[in-house]
């Protein structure tokens, strides 16, 4: 398994067009949520906040995955409804248009669960 140092190394093994979905997907979350940190877990590109995983992303021969964990599939269940879905992942064909406004308020449910367990485990 190939352990890669950076975002850009892991999309320079895609080609251009698989990359400028990837860069997409980070824009979004980036611009929505600035104070993510990017890291790698699982082999693929992850967003943490406050040191908890936010969401990973991988691409691979035919779809993006997206892996926001189980509890955001069940809560978005009405918008995935043309996705290939699993107990806590997303398919995006690659021939699909990338769905950045439903990736994005993924991502805002995220932070705001990341919010409410920290509240939480303070009190």
């Amino acid at each position: 398994m190939k352990i890669y140092k950076s975002f850009e190394d892991y999309f320079s093994d895609f080609d251009k067009e698989i990359i400028k979905k990837l860069e997409y997907i980070r824009t979004e979350i980036k611009n929505e949520i600035p104070q993510v940190e990017e890291c790698f877990k699982y082999a693929m590109p992850t967003f943490t906040y406050q040191n908890k995983n936010l969401i990973h992303f991988a691409a691979y021969k035919n779809h993006i995955g997206i892996y926001p964990g189980s509890e955001a599939i069940v809560i978005f269940e009405k918008e995935l409804k043309n996705y290939k879905t699993s107990k806590s992942a997303i398919q995006i064909p690659l021939i699909s248009e990338l769905p950045l406004e439903l990736i994005r308020n993924i991502a805002v449910y995220r932070k705001s669960k990341i919010l409410q367990s920290t509240k939480t485990t303070k009190k």
